[in-house]
């Protein structure tokens, strides 16, 4: 490659180690080209696979301050810079290496710090973002009923010890009208 050609390379890789929420280094060596396009494909759009020189991504990695341990950076790699969510790309990546053992998975970079291959498999473990959102509604939903609940036990025990039921629609009806808001009909 010529000099103008590295340097570009380098600056694409620069770019790509700085809008990338997560980077997963990888050895292709033995995968075909359609296979390579397969786990392109997999992995979304929000995640750019590229082959590269280790040379250049030590460099780039340098320039955009991220540290890469060298040992990541020996024999053929291949880097994912995921833009989009990691456990979504890490799930990908674990799958296609079940079907393809020739695909191996080095290490990474999680929010800037070096991440083992047994931390991308937890990775993917994981849950997806949507389905913890869901969990944690759920959880909160559960809570704010359980709290209606010990709510509403209060009022009926206030109204077991002072003898006389008031159901809610006479309390809201005693309340003094200047505290209710006025209510006009819409034309």
């Amino acid at each position: 490659m010529a000099r103008p050609d590295k340097s570009a390379a380098v600056a694409e890789l620069v770019e790509d180690f700085r809008s990338a929420q997560a980077t997963v280094l990888t050895e292709y060596r033995g995968l075909s080209v359609t296979s390579m396009k397969a786990l392109r494909r997999s992995l979304g759009a929000d995640t750019k696979y590229s082959v590269v020189k280790n040379t250049l991504t030590k460099i780039a990695a340098k320039e955009a301050g991220v540290s890469v341990p060298d040992e990541l950076l020996k024999g053929p790699s291949a880097v994912a810079f995921i833009k989009g969510d990691p456990i979504t790309a890490a799930k990908s990546l674990k799958n296609f290496q079940k079907e393809n053992p020739l695909l191996v998975i080095k290490g990474g970079i999680f929010e800037g710090k070096s991440i083992s291959v047994a931390e991308i498999m937890k990775l993917a473990d994981l849950e997806s973002r949507e389905v913890l959102l869901a969990k944690l509604a759920g959880a909160m939903k559960a809570s704010l009923a359980k709290a209606a609940r010990s709510f509403d036990a209060l009022r009926i025990k206030r109204e077991a010890e002072s003898g006389t039921p008031t159901p809610v629609a006479e309390v809201v009806a005693e309340a003094p009208a200047e505290s209710a808001p006025e209510v006009t009909p819409e034309n």
